[in-house]
Protein backbone atom coordinates (compact mmCIF):
# COMPACT_ATOMS: atom_id res chain seq x y z
CA UNK A 1 0.00 0.00 0.00
CA UNK A 2 1.26 3.19 -0.61
CA UNK A 3 2.34 5.72 1.78
CA UNK A 4 0.36 9.33 1.33
CA UNK A 5 2.51 12.27 1.33
CA UNK A 6 2.42 12.90 5.63
CA UNK A 7 3.10 9.71 6.67
CA UNK A 8 6.13 9.21 4.18
CA UNK A 9 7.43 12.68 5.42
CA UNK A 10 7.04 11.03 8.96
CA UNK A 11 8.53 7.71 8.20
CA UNK A 12 11.35 9.51 6.69
CA UNK A 13 11.67 11.89 10.16
CA UNK A 14 11.15 9.46 12.96
CA UNK A 15 11.70 5.85 14.08
CA UNK A 16 9.75 3.01 13.52
CA UNK A 17 8.37 2.45 17.26
CA UNK A 18 6.94 5.99 17.43
CA UNK A 19 3.69 6.39 18.27
CA UNK A 20 3.04 8.83 15.38
CA UNK A 21 4.63 5.90 13.18
CA UNK A 22 1.83 3.56 14.99
CA UNK A 23 -0.37 5.80 14.03
CA UNK A 24 0.04 6.41 10.28
CA UNK A 25 0.33 2.99 9.87
CA UNK A 26 -2.86 2.17 11.24
CA UNK A 27 -5.00 5.25 9.69
CA UNK A 28 -3.31 3.90 6.26
CA UNK A 29 -4.20 0.62 6.73
CA UNK A 30 -8.27 1.54 7.67
CA UNK A 31 -7.95 4.86 5.21
CA UNK A 32 -5.92 4.89 1.76
CA UNK A 33 -5.70 8.18 0.23
CA UNK A 34 -6.61 11.86 1.18
CA UNK A 35 -8.11 10.46 4.81
CA UNK A 36 -5.02 8.56 5.74
CA UNK A 37 -3.10 11.57 4.96
CA UNK A 38 -5.61 13.66 7.16
CA UNK A 39 -5.40 11.39 9.74
CA UNK A 40 -1.19 11.06 9.34
CA UNK A 41 -1.57 15.09 9.51
CA UNK A 42 -3.44 15.22 12.76
CA UNK A 43 -0.93 12.41 14.20
CA UNK A 44 2.17 14.82 13.60
CA UNK A 45 0.08 17.64 15.35
CA UNK A 46 -0.80 15.62 18.17
CA UNK A 47 2.82 16.30 19.14
CA UNK A 48 2.74 19.79 19.85
CA UNK A 49 2.65 20.72 23.06
CA UNK A 50 2.43 23.50 25.43
CA UNK A 51 6.21 23.23 25.93
CA UNK A 52 6.91 24.02 22.35
CA UNK A 53 5.62 27.10 21.86
CA UNK A 54 5.64 28.69 25.89
CA UNK A 55 9.32 27.61 25.57
CA UNK A 56 9.74 29.66 22.08
CA UNK A 57 8.05 33.08 23.87
CA UNK A 58 10.32 32.30 27.12
CA UNK A 59 13.58 32.37 24.84
CA UNK A 60 12.38 35.44 23.01
CA UNK A 61 11.66 37.20 26.10
CA UNK A 62 14.99 36.17 27.60
CA UNK A 63 16.78 37.54 24.04
CA UNK A 64 14.33 40.70 24.68
CA UNK A 65 15.80 41.18 28.41
CA UNK A 66 18.94 41.21 26.79
CA UNK A 67 18.57 44.29 24.22
CA UNK A 68 18.64 46.14 27.78
CA UNK A 69 22.85 45.75 28.22
CA UNK A 70 23.56 44.15 25.14
CA UNK A 71 24.11 45.35 21.53
CA UNK A 72 23.56 42.90 18.49
CA UNK A 73 22.51 43.16 14.78
CA UNK A 74 21.66 39.23 15.00
CA UNK A 75 19.68 39.03 18.05
CA UNK A 76 16.19 40.87 16.46
CA UNK A 77 16.35 38.30 13.58
CA UNK A 78 16.67 35.60 16.33
CA UNK A 79 13.75 37.13 18.15
CA UNK A 80 11.34 37.12 15.23
CA UNK A 81 12.37 33.85 14.61
CA UNK A 82 11.83 32.10 17.98
CA UNK A 83 8.15 34.12 18.30
CA UNK A 84 7.05 32.89 14.68
CA UNK A 85 7.81 29.33 15.74
CA UNK A 86 6.11 29.98 19.08
CA UNK A 87 3.60 31.47 16.72
CA UNK A 88 3.24 27.97 14.49
CA UNK A 89 3.71 25.74 17.17
CA UNK A 90 0.80 27.79 18.97
CA UNK A 91 -1.50 27.38 15.80
CA UNK A 92 -1.07 23.89 15.67
CA UNK A 93 -1.89 22.73 19.13
CA UNK A 94 -5.10 25.15 19.06
CA UNK A 95 -6.11 23.75 15.95
CA UNK A 96 -5.28 20.03 16.94
CA UNK A 97 -7.51 20.77 20.41
CA UNK A 98 -9.99 22.58 18.93
CA UNK A 99 -10.49 19.03 16.89
CA UNK A 100 -10.49 16.87 19.62
CA UNK A 101 -13.23 18.96 21.03
CA UNK A 102 -15.22 18.40 18.01
CA UNK A 103 -14.71 14.55 17.48
CA UNK A 104 -15.09 14.75 21.50
CA UNK A 105 -18.91 16.49 21.29
CA UNK A 106 -19.79 14.25 18.10
CA UNK A 107 -19.33 17.07 15.35
CA UNK A 108 -21.29 19.29 17.55
CA UNK A 109 -17.64 21.27 19.19
CA UNK A 110 -17.60 25.22 19.12
CA UNK A 111 -13.91 26.95 19.04
CA UNK A 112 -13.30 28.30 22.75
CA UNK A 113 -15.72 25.64 24.28
CA UNK A 114 -13.44 24.89 26.87
CA UNK A 115 -12.11 27.06 29.39
CA UNK A 116 -8.34 25.87 28.59
CA UNK A 117 -9.19 26.57 24.62
CA UNK A 118 -10.17 30.35 25.59
CA UNK A 119 -7.00 31.09 27.95
CA UNK A 120 -4.73 30.00 25.54
CA UNK A 121 -6.46 31.58 22.09
CA UNK A 122 -5.88 34.80 24.00
CA UNK A 123 -2.55 34.13 24.68
CA UNK A 124 -2.33 33.04 21.03
CA UNK A 125 -3.73 36.65 20.30
CA UNK A 126 -1.40 38.45 22.32
CA UNK A 127 1.74 37.13 20.97
CA UNK A 128 0.50 38.11 17.37
CA UNK A 129 -0.02 41.51 18.28
CA UNK A 130 3.61 41.19 20.19
CA UNK A 131 5.23 39.93 16.38
CA UNK A 132 3.44 42.58 14.71
CA UNK A 133 4.32 45.60 17.12
CA UNK A 134 8.58 44.14 16.85
CA UNK A 135 8.49 43.85 13.13
CA UNK A 136 6.43 47.60 12.67
CA UNK A 137 8.79 49.24 15.59
CA UNK A 138 12.07 47.26 15.88
CA UNK A 139 13.92 49.33 18.45
CA UNK A 140 10.75 49.63 20.98
CA UNK A 141 10.94 46.34 23.28
CA UNK A 142 7.63 45.66 23.42
CA UNK A 143 8.19 41.52 24.36
CA UNK A 144 9.07 42.72 27.85
CA UNK A 145 5.11 44.24 28.45
CA UNK A 146 3.23 41.04 26.38
CA UNK A 147 5.39 38.26 26.52
CA UNK A 148 5.06 38.11 30.19
CA UNK A 149 1.41 38.29 29.87
CA UNK A 150 1.26 35.93 26.94
CA UNK A 151 3.52 33.18 29.46
CA UNK A 152 1.28 33.98 32.64
CA UNK A 153 -1.79 33.08 30.04
CA UNK A 154 -0.23 29.73 28.77
CA UNK A 155 0.39 29.48 32.81
CA UNK A 156 -2.92 29.50 33.72
CA UNK A 157 -4.59 27.91 30.94
CA UNK A 158 -2.10 24.90 30.86
CA UNK A 159 -2.48 24.33 34.77
CA UNK A 160 -5.32 26.24 36.10
CA UNK A 161 -8.38 25.74 33.82
CA UNK A 162 -10.43 23.44 32.75
CA UNK A 163 -9.60 21.72 29.26
CA UNK A 164 -13.20 19.39 28.68
CA UNK A 165 -15.93 20.95 26.82
CA UNK A 166 -19.29 21.64 28.19
CA UNK A 167 -21.62 20.03 26.15
CA UNK A 168 -24.79 21.64 25.30
CA UNK A 169 -27.62 21.77 22.53
CA UNK A 170 -26.22 22.91 19.42
CA UNK A 171 -29.23 25.01 19.29
CA UNK A 172 -27.96 28.78 20.63
CA UNK A 173 -24.35 27.72 20.29
CA UNK A 174 -24.15 30.73 18.05
CA UNK A 175 -24.81 33.47 20.63
CA UNK A 176 -22.14 31.28 22.93
CA UNK A 177 -19.92 31.57 20.08
CA UNK A 178 -20.48 35.36 20.15
CA UNK A 179 -20.16 35.73 24.22
CA UNK A 180 -17.14 33.97 24.40
CA UNK A 181 -15.35 35.63 21.59
CA UNK A 182 -16.47 39.03 22.56
CA UNK A 183 -15.49 38.64 26.11
CA UNK A 184 -12.18 37.02 24.94
CA UNK A 185 -11.90 40.20 22.63
CA UNK A 186 -12.89 42.28 25.97
CA UNK A 187 -10.19 40.65 28.25
CA UNK A 188 -7.26 41.04 25.09
CA UNK A 189 -7.99 44.48 24.66
CA UNK A 190 -8.08 45.39 28.41
CA UNK A 191 -4.80 44.29 28.60
CA UNK A 192 -3.14 46.13 24.89
CA UNK A 193 -4.58 49.13 26.98
CA UNK A 194 -2.65 48.28 30.16
CA UNK A 195 0.59 47.59 28.38
CA UNK A 196 0.16 51.19 26.87
CA UNK A 197 -0.59 52.45 29.92
CA UNK A 198 2.64 51.26 31.87
CA UNK A 199 4.85 51.89 29.00
CA UNK A 200 3.08 55.64 29.02
CA UNK A 201 4.33 56.00 33.32
CA UNK A 202 7.58 54.59 32.36
CA UNK A 203 7.90 57.00 29.30
CA UNK A 204 6.84 60.12 31.69
CA UNK A 205 9.11 59.31 34.46
CA UNK A 206 11.79 59.27 31.71
CA UNK A 207 11.26 62.71 30.23
CA UNK A 208 11.00 64.31 33.21
CA UNK A 209 14.13 63.22 34.44
CA UNK A 210 15.35 63.95 31.00
CA UNK A 211 16.86 60.48 30.82
CA UNK A 212 16.74 59.53 27.06
CA UNK A 213 19.71 56.83 26.52
CA UNK A 214 21.52 56.22 23.31
CA UNK A 215 21.14 52.44 24.67
CA UNK A 216 18.64 50.49 26.74
CA UNK A 217 15.04 50.74 26.92
CA UNK A 218 12.96 52.37 24.42
CA UNK A 219 9.61 53.33 24.76
CA UNK A 220 7.10 55.16 21.89
CA UNK A 221 6.27 58.56 21.93
CA UNK A 222 3.37 59.96 24.50
CA UNK A 223 1.23 60.48 22.04
CA UNK A 224 1.13 57.18 20.07
CA UNK A 225 1.13 55.14 23.53
CA UNK A 226 -2.14 57.34 24.62
CA UNK A 227 -3.49 56.59 21.26
CA UNK A 228 -3.10 53.01 21.78
CA UNK A 229 -4.48 53.59 25.56
CA UNK A 230 -7.54 54.88 24.59
CA UNK A 231 -8.47 52.46 21.95
CA UNK A 232 -7.55 49.42 23.40
CA UNK A 233 -10.46 50.47 26.72
CA UNK A 234 -13.13 51.78 23.62
CA UNK A 235 -12.51 48.26 22.24
CA UNK A 236 -12.92 46.80 25.69
CA UNK A 237 -15.74 48.57 26.65
CA UNK A 238 -17.39 47.80 23.05
CA UNK A 239 -16.94 44.10 23.09
CA UNK A 240 -17.61 43.49 26.80
CA UNK A 241 -20.96 45.12 26.35
CA UNK A 242 -21.46 42.84 23.17
CA UNK A 243 -20.47 39.99 25.73
CA UNK A 244 -23.33 41.09 28.48
CA UNK A 245 -25.82 41.74 25.81
CA UNK A 246 -25.06 37.75 23.90
CA UNK A 247 -25.15 36.10 27.43
CA UNK A 248 -28.23 37.77 28.09
CA UNK A 249 -30.05 36.59 25.40
CA UNK A 250 -28.11 33.22 25.73
CA UNK A 251 -29.89 33.03 28.83
CA UNK A 252 -33.36 33.87 27.98
CA UNK A 253 -32.98 31.28 25.21
CA UNK A 254 -31.77 28.34 27.85
CA UNK A 255 -34.60 29.14 30.22
CA UNK A 256 -36.98 28.62 26.96
CA UNK A 257 -36.09 25.76 25.89
CA UNK A 258 -34.70 23.71 28.59
CA UNK A 259 -35.98 25.16 31.74
CA UNK A 260 -32.29 26.28 32.85
CA UNK A 261 -30.51 29.78 33.31
CA UNK A 262 -28.28 31.36 35.25
CA UNK A 263 -29.83 34.03 37.68
CA UNK A 264 -28.68 37.52 37.89
CA UNK A 265 -27.17 37.56 40.79
CA UNK A 266 -24.17 35.01 40.05
CA UNK A 267 -20.75 36.27 40.64
CA UNK A 268 -19.68 36.40 37.49
CA UNK A 269 -22.44 38.51 35.89
CA UNK A 270 -21.98 41.05 38.23
CA UNK A 271 -18.38 41.30 38.42
CA UNK A 272 -18.55 41.57 34.31
CA UNK A 273 -21.55 44.42 34.57
CA UNK A 274 -18.96 46.21 37.36
CA UNK A 275 -16.16 45.98 34.87
CA UNK A 276 -18.43 47.47 32.24
CA UNK A 277 -19.58 50.02 34.12
CA UNK A 278 -15.71 51.00 35.42
CA UNK A 279 -14.78 50.87 31.95
CA UNK A 280 -16.99 53.58 30.94
CA UNK A 281 -15.72 55.82 33.60
CA UNK A 282 -12.47 55.31 32.46
CA UNK A 283 -13.25 56.81 29.36
CA UNK A 284 -15.69 59.53 30.60
CA UNK A 285 -12.86 60.48 33.27
CA UNK A 286 -10.76 60.83 30.11
CA UNK A 287 -12.72 63.56 28.11
CA UNK A 288 -13.31 65.52 31.67
CA UNK A 289 -9.66 66.07 31.94
CA UNK A 290 -7.60 68.63 30.14
CA UNK A 291 -5.63 67.49 27.21
CA UNK A 292 -2.05 68.14 29.08
CA UNK A 293 -3.35 65.04 32.39
CA UNK A 294 -5.65 63.13 30.79
CA UNK A 295 -2.82 60.71 29.53
CA UNK A 296 -1.93 59.93 32.93
CA UNK A 297 -4.62 59.81 34.99
CA UNK A 298 -6.09 57.46 32.25
CA UNK A 299 -2.54 55.61 32.75
CA UNK A 300 -3.69 54.89 36.13
CA UNK A 301 -7.20 54.15 35.80
CA UNK A 302 -6.13 51.54 33.16
CA UNK A 303 -4.07 49.85 35.85
CA UNK A 304 -7.15 49.56 38.28
CA UNK A 305 -8.91 47.97 34.97
CA UNK A 306 -6.32 45.53 35.05
CA UNK A 307 -6.64 44.74 38.74
CA UNK A 308 -10.49 44.16 37.69
CA UNK A 309 -9.64 42.31 35.24
CA UNK A 310 -7.59 40.31 37.09
CA UNK A 311 -10.40 39.95 39.95
CA UNK A 312 -13.23 38.85 37.04
CA UNK A 313 -10.83 36.25 35.92
CA UNK A 314 -10.07 35.06 39.04
CA UNK A 315 -13.62 34.81 39.87
CA UNK A 316 -14.70 32.29 36.95
CA UNK A 317 -11.70 30.33 36.96
CA UNK A 318 -11.79 29.74 40.75
CA UNK A 319 -15.08 29.75 42.51
CA UNK A 320 -17.91 27.28 41.85
CA UNK A 321 -20.69 29.45 40.61
CA UNK A 322 -24.05 28.61 38.22
CA UNK A 323 -22.60 30.38 35.42
CA UNK A 324 -18.86 28.37 35.45
CA UNK A 325 -21.19 25.64 36.45
CA UNK A 326 -19.94 22.01 37.61
CA UNK A 327 -16.06 21.55 36.87
CA UNK A 328 -14.23 18.23 36.44
CA UNK A 329 -11.01 16.96 37.79
CA UNK A 330 -8.29 18.60 36.04
CA UNK A 331 -6.15 15.66 34.58
CA UNK A 332 -2.47 15.28 36.18
CA UNK A 333 -1.18 14.68 32.95
CA UNK A 334 -2.27 17.36 30.16
CA UNK A 335 -1.63 14.45 27.40
CA UNK A 336 -4.10 12.48 28.94
CA UNK A 337 -7.14 14.98 28.31
CA UNK A 338 -9.16 12.92 26.42
CA UNK A 339 -9.24 9.96 28.27
CA UNK A 340 -9.91 12.20 31.89
CA UNK A 341 -12.79 13.79 30.19
CA UNK A 342 -14.63 9.72 30.14
CA UNK A 343 -14.17 9.71 33.56
CA UNK A 344 -16.68 11.02 36.24
CA UNK A 345 -16.75 14.51 37.33
CA UNK A 346 -17.02 15.67 41.11
CA UNK A 347 -20.01 17.54 42.03
CA UNK A 348 -20.41 20.88 44.17
CA UNK A 349 -23.55 21.18 46.01
CA UNK A 350 -25.39 23.55 44.38
CA UNK A 351 -23.42 24.15 40.93
CA UNK A 352 -24.67 20.89 39.06
CA UNK A 353 -26.06 23.51 36.17
CA UNK A 354 -23.16 23.45 33.93
CA UNK A 355 -22.34 26.31 32.00
CA UNK A 356 -24.77 27.73 29.71
CA UNK A 357 -23.73 28.18 25.56
CA UNK A 358 -20.45 26.12 25.38
CA UNK A 359 -17.91 29.61 25.11
CA UNK A 360 -20.03 31.20 27.39
CA UNK A 361 -18.16 29.76 30.23
CA UNK A 362 -15.28 31.71 30.54
CA UNK A 363 -13.92 33.24 32.83
CA UNK A 364 -15.78 36.95 32.58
Amino acid sequence: MRWPEACRFARARFRPGDAIMRRCAAAAARCPGQASSWACGRAMLSRVTVVCFAGSYAVALALELSRLVLRSSLRGLLMLGFTAAGLVAHTAFLFYQAERINAQLHGVGLPLSSTQHWYLTAAWLLAAMYLFLAVSHPRVQFGLFFLPLVLALIGVGHYLADPNPASTPPDPSIWGLIHGSSLLLATVAVLVAMVAGVMYLGQVQRLKRKAVPHHGLYLPSLEWLQRVNGRGLNAGMAMLAVGIVSGMVLNVIYAERHQRFVPWTDPVIIITVLMFGWLAGCRLAGWAYRPAREGRKVAYLTLVSFVFLVFALAVGLLLETRHSGQRSVRPMFPGRAAATSRQPTMRVPGSALRAEGGAGRIGL
